[in-house]
């Protein structure tokens, strides 16, 4: 993607999340947007997948998830620097707290924190990898200067890694920045490590301190962060006005580096040791079988965003065995992938799928990216995906009971490989050339077909991203009530069009019916918003009242399945109005075409009172 299509991506990806006043915050990893939004019903998820450079969106842990690729930084920075957002955006910028499940919480706080951090982690660990092949291949040696002085380099992101993530926790927990850098500061000073290395017996108002070590560790920092954000709320309320400058850090720090030290750091690290070695054990009883689970669900948890959760695993095994395997086990999944993605570009002979399938398959096994692999090419066709997902297993369990491990976090690619030189090495190589091989093999003679592709008018295999209206089309009311014009809804993002055009009623009853005959596009697991796609062609959004989306599915019984074909009149959800009135929320209910370029013009057909099977819509084709 070239550089003069950020600028219109950035604005086009903030539109179709819902505009500047839908985004609580935003930040990146290594190939996808991470937006926190105000309300998930006002993102147009399909335009977002829509445009040229997105591969695909997400919702998971609380975030809607723009996957990129490696062009991610660049359209990061186009965002800030084409719209109003800015990156200090927070959070506590949204006026309506959202209920969450403790899933979707922590797989946000947890990416939140990490996220930011991958990029040095996976330079350092690269450096690492290629520091061992120099010394394997005899180029280096550790006495070198050159060799101490890069090895300080990469070793450092790791040792003082408990000084990035405090940054990090500050700004996912409010915290003051530099408050929580001192604190982490404090646990890897040196007067404090040598300590720990001596095994002196400390004390701290006569209370002993149980010393632990805290360079390279990742949990004991977090919490503590976590803590002080509590406790800075606190003293904000009691710390006179005219000193809280200076008084508040320094009581900050006079608390929480001793509460650290005394509670929090040892209750943390016996946490991160019985996590480490839970997983150990769990290998340790039957590697074959842990190695060949871990490896076979990794594709899901990856396409999710679900492997965030096990960061802390990866960087305690780290910290308390010298050397990682969780994410070794599971590397091969990136071979397996690539390999799929390779027997796709092999087979077809569509072009714009070999274009798509070439640079997904290269960025896999040379970088370990395989997002463009995964959304743009193996889970969009499915069988390429779970042919990789079965291989990643299978070379999962090699790898277990190779008993590989890796002293860094790493991303597994064919440049990294030599980060992985030591135990069990050459069971690493054989179980990622299974990987890749077998899953490009299979695919190619099994996996994939031109025949899946969708034909065109003339009968071609062609990708089509948007289906064109073919004809006017009529839309019916879906619900009795008094219907309105969509600029009257009190909700800025409907009524100013963002969406698309339309219309609004305020149902009498909650049976909401299909206003076309067509299928069933998009149904939301809290039932409170349905999309239909007309036989014409024409994209429509039901929205059953305003921010119904807090109500998590109650008062709404959804009556159809995605991809389910209904006739006009059918119903499509029975909404529970009085519950939604007695939540304190607005039963208005948009019905809005989303794809109006396709239209010359989309009028309104009715106001008032009306009936649900009435004329309501009238879409213009061009």
């Amino acid at each position: 993607m070239a550089k003069k299509n950020y600028d219109q991506l950035s604005k086009d990806i903030v539109k179709y999340i819902g505009g500047e006043e839908n985004v609580i915050s935003l930040f990146h990893c290594a190939t996808r947007l991470r937006f926190k939004v105000k309300d998930e019903a006002g993102v147009d998820k399909k335009r977002l997948e829509q445009l040229k450079g997105v591969i695909t969106v997400i919702n998971s842990g609380g975030q809607m998830q723009v996957v990129i690729g490696n062009d991610v930084a660049d359209v990061y920075e186009a965002i800030f620097a084409n719209t109003g957002l800015k990156p200090e955006n927070k959070e506590n910028d949204n006026k309506r707290q959202e209920k969450k499940n403790l899933l979707n919480t922590f797989m946000e706080t947890i990416s939140g924190i990490f996220a930011p951090v991958l990029g040095a982690m996976s330079g350092a660990g690269m450096l690492k990898a290629l520091l061992i092949l120099c010394t394997t291949c005899g180029l280096l040696t550790a006495d070198m200067g050159t060799y101490r002085i890069l090895y300080a380099a990469a070793d450092g992101v790791f040792t003082f890694i408990p000084m990035f993530l405090a940054i990090t926790a500050a700004r996912k927990f409010k915290a003051n920045e530099f408050v929580s850098l001192g604190i982490a500061a404090a646990l890897v000073y040196p007067d404090m490590t040598a300590a720990f290395s001596a095994g002196e017996a400390l004390s701290f108002l006569k209370i002993p301190v149980v010393l632990v070590s805290y360079t390279s560790s990742v949990i004991p920092i977090v919490i503590s962060i976590y803590v002080l954000s509590k406790l800075e709320k606190g003293l904000k309320k009691v710390v006179p006005s005219v000193c809280k400058t200076f008084l508040t850090p320094m009581l900050s720090l006079m608390i929480m580096v001793p509460a650290t030290y005394l509670v929090i750091g040892p209750i943390s690290d016996t946490a991160g040791k019985l996590l480490a070695s839970g997983y150990t054990a769990l290998v340790g009883f039957n590697p074959m079988i842990a190695g060949g689970i871990l490896g076979l669900i990794w594709p899901a948890a990856v396409m999710f965003g679900l492997h965030w959760g096990f960061v802390p695993i990866v960087m305690n095994n780290i910290a308390e065995y010298g050397r990682d395997t969780l994410f070794v086990i599971t590397g091969p999944n990136n071979m397996a992938q690539a390999g799929a993605t390779l027997g796709v570009f092999l087979k077809t002979k569509n072009k714009e799928i070999k274009e798509l399938a070439g640079p997904a398959a290269l960025s896999a096994v040379l970088a370990g990216i395989t997002e463009p692999a995964i959304y743009g090419v193996t889970l969009r066709f499915k069988r390429p995906f779970f042919i990789g997902a079965v291989f990643s297993g299978i070379a999962g369990a090699i790898v277990a009971v190779a008993g590989t491990g890796a002293p860094t976090l790493l991303g597994t690619s064919i440049l990294t490989l030599p980060g992985y030189i030591g135990v069990g090495f050459a069971g690493f190589l054989i179980a990622c050339a299974i990987a890749y091989f077998g899953s490009a093999i299979v695919t190619y003679l099994f996996g994939y077909s031109d025949d899946m592709l969708p034909k065109d008018n003339e009968g071609e295999a062609e990708n089509k991203t948007e289906k064109i209206a073919e004809k006017d089309v009529e839309i019916k009311a879906p619900v009795n009530g008094k219907a309105i014009a969509l600029s009257e809804v009190k909700d800025e993002v409907f009524a100013g069009g963002a969406l698309g055009k339309g219309a609004a009623i305020i149902p009498e009853d909650g049976r909401i019916c299909a206003p076309c005959d067509g299928v069933v596009s998009l149904v939301y697991p809290t039932g409170h918003a349905i999309g239909i796609q007309s036989e014409n062609g024409a994209e429509l959004l039901i929205h059953i009242g305003m921010d119904t989306v807090t109500l998590e599915g109650k008062c709404f019984d959804i009556k159809v399945k995605q991809g389910q074909a209904v006739k006009a009149g059918e119903i499509l959800i029975e909404a529970d109005l009085e519950g939604i009135r007695s939540a304190g929320l607005d039963t208005t209910t948009p019905i809005v075409v989303t794809n109006v370029d396709d239209y010359v013009d989309i009028t309104v057909e009715n106001v008032g009172n009306i009936k649900a099977g009435d004329r309501l819509l009238y879409c213009i084709s061009k």
